[in-house]
Parts: structure tokens; C-alpha cells; sequence
């Protein structure tokens, strides 16, 4: 019966990974689904920060109103919408006239998708800087700008770069929708091998496994960063 198994098991494989070179869908996607969730990652990180600073700005200066109010909603919509819906609408809607690339509108969609929560992990992380540190900055005689760019921003960064690294882990699940606009990354690369061999199981717990194995090597990797950061304040204190 183990035998039997395991002859199954080789021909399942050879079916869905050897025949006709059907390893290259599962590996082109998993290229695509890197490079969306890397430059998807560095899009979301600038704009969750300019939006962080706008609205700290605003609360504790009172400046930038009308910016503030455009962070709200930018906040409130992207916040409250799933980001299947968003992708969908930036690429038939506002990309719908125009020949454009799948993974730039991929990137476009969950980059802005991702500076909404950055933007809010980004504030919390200035917020948490001690106020005594924008005393000291106006004593030495920097304006708000200098003041939060080489004080405020670095604390604020290595504060939030735990939670930074886990939104990275988050975005990189999120990129399995891109199917929807037939982008083929990861998960649509499994899913093709599965609609031309008309068998679920291999190519579906591949790309499970595969997804799993990314998320397990990026949260070993945040982990270790978190300690390192313990580490180094540890050493900074004493």
C-alpha cells in the first residue's frame, strides 16, 4: 500500500511539475509575487510615513489642514475597502483605457494598500517618541522639519521596524488576489497547472507550502531583528 503511495504521489508530481515544463508557472510566479511585494513594500513605506508626518504634524502644530484631511480619507477608504476591490478598480477603472503593465498596477495597488496601515503603525511610532526629544531638537535650534528628519524619524523607524517587518509578512499573503486581473503570480501560477491537469492537490499544497516557507523564513528573520534591536538598547542603557 506505502508503494503504491508513493508511485501515485511520483506520478501526481511528474504530472503537474515535469510535463510540458509546468515547474516554470510556479516559478515565474513566485518571481512576480516577490517583486510586487518587495516594491510594493517600499511604495507603502514612503507613503505611510509622509502620511505619518502630515498628521502628527497636524495634531501637535495644528499645520497642514487641508493635507490632514486628505490623509483622513485616504485612510478611511483604503482602510475600509478590500483590497481585491482596489486592484480590480485600479486596473478596469482607472488603468481600464490604457495598455498597461499587470505587476505595475499590482505594485500601484497594494503599495497604496500598504501606506494606509504603515501610516498608522509610522504615527503611533512618532507619537511614541518621548516629548523631550522635540524639546532638545528646538533647543539646538532645528525647525519642526530638521527636528523630525534627523531626531524624530530614526527613533520612530527603529521603534516600528517589528511591525514594519510583520506588515511585509502581511502584504506578501494579500499578493495571492493578483489572479483577479489575471496576473500570474504564485497562487495563479498554481492555479493554471491545476485547470491543465484537472488535479487540485499537488500544484494547490505546493503553492500553500511555498507560501508557508516564505512567511516562516521572514518571521525567523523579524525575530531575530527584534532581539538584535534588544540587544543593541540593552547595550546602549548600561
Amino acid at each position: 500500500m506505502l508503494n503504491g503511495f508513493f508511485e501515485t504521489l511520483t506520478e501526481q508530481f511528474i504530472l503537474n511539475f515535469i510535463d510540458g515544463g509546468r515547474w516554470k508557472f510556479i516559478a515565474n510566479g513566485l518571481v512576480v509575487t516577490l517583486k510586487v511585494t518587495l516594491f510594493a513594500a517600499a511604495l507603502g513605506i514612503a507613503i505611510g510615513f509622509i502620511v505619518a508626518f502630515v498628521r502628527t504634524t497636524h495634531d501637535k502644530t495644528g499645520g497642514f489642514k487641508i493635507m490632514n484631511v486628505i490623509c483622513k480619507a485616504y485612510l478611511t477608504v483604503i482602510r475600509g475597502t478590500p483590497v481585491v476591490m482596489q486592484i480590480l478598480i485600479i486596473y478596469f477603472v482607472i488603468f481600464g483605457s490604457v495598455n498597461i503593465d499587470k505587476t505595475f498596477v499590482a505594485i500601484i495597488a497594494f503599495g497604496i494598500n500598504s501606506g494606509s496601515y504603515v501610516a498608522e503603525i509610522a504615527r503611533s511610532g512618532i507619537m511614541s517618541v518621548d516629548n523631550g526629544q522635540f524639546e532638545a531638537g528646538r533647543s539646538l535650534g532645528f525647525n519642526y522639519v530638521q527636528m523630525m528628519w534627523r531626531i524624530i524619524a530614526p527613533q520612530a523607524f527603529k521603534n516600528v521596524l517589528p511591525a514594519l517587518c510583520n506588515e511585509f509578512i502581511t502584504l506578501l499573503k494579500e499578493t495571492s488576489v493578483c489572479g483577479y486581473i489575471a496576473l500570474q503570480d504564485l497562487a495563479k501560477g498554481g492555479d493554471i497547472i491545476r485547470s491543465v491537469t484537472y488535479s487540485p492537490f499537488m500544484p494547490l499544497i505546493s503553492v500553500a507550502l511555498i507560501y508557508l516557507a516564505l512567511v516562516t523564513l521572514f518571521t525567523f528573520l523579524t525575530g531575530k531583528l527584534e532581539r538584535r534591536l534588544r540587544d543593541s538598547e540593552r547595550r546602549f542603557y548600561n
